[in-house]
């Protein structure tokens, strides 16, 4: 039932683009592995094998703090209505900070958002996909605003405090590099 591929097809890149939600996973070698939840119109296919997603500042920064020592990464997909299917993306990644040479130019692919903390650069080396016959269907209603209206309430000098306050450790005490800015 599975099959694997070198790139991403048009076909897939057009699954991606329908899709409201996907989960990132990261680890170091000797961490815990996180699974995140991620929506928010913060994913693009730039092409076959290059994947970027906008990373919203949260509770946590385990994504940053695992690909400082380790740049592997899964993104995977799952149809909640229409066919079934699983997608997931494997290959490795970095981190792109406020004041990264790129960051603007990346940022642009994405609508402004006022809790933008990282965008992950994902060079695609394995594209995967399988059944997804047990995953339930599910029915999208809408997007939550409370982080984006938090994240405005808090302004840019707060959410910088957020960063040094909340964001400097994994929880596995492990330093995470702060934005440049």
């Amino acid at each position: 039932m599975g099959k694997r591929f070198d790139e991403i097809s048009e076909t897939l890149k057009d699954f991606i683009a329908r899709q409201k939600i996907f989960f990132v996973g990261t680890a170091t070698d000797d961490s815990r592995v996180n699974i995140s939840p991620k929506g928010m119109d913060s994913l693009r296919v730039l092409d076959s094998n290059r994947v970027i997603w906008l990373n919203v500042t949260g509770s946590g920064n385990e994504t940053a703090a695992h690909l400082q020592t380790h740049p592997r990464m899964t993104i995977m997909f799952a149809a909640f209505e229409g066919a079934p299917m699983i997608l997931r993306l494997y290959g490795d990644a970095r981190t792109i900070n406020h004041g990264d040479a790129d960051w603007n130019e990346l940022y642009r692919q994405f609508p402004a958002n006022p809790g933008a903390r990282q965008i992950f650069d994902l060079q695609v080396e394995l594209v995967q996909t399988s059944c997804g016959m047990a995953v339930p269907f599910f029915d999208y209603n809408e997007e939550r605003e409370q982080l984006n209206n938090w994240a405005t309430n808090k302004g840019e000098a707060g959410i910088k405090a957020y960063w040094q306050e909340k964001n400097k450790l994994s929880l596995d005490g492990v330093p995470i590099e702060t934005p440049a800015n």
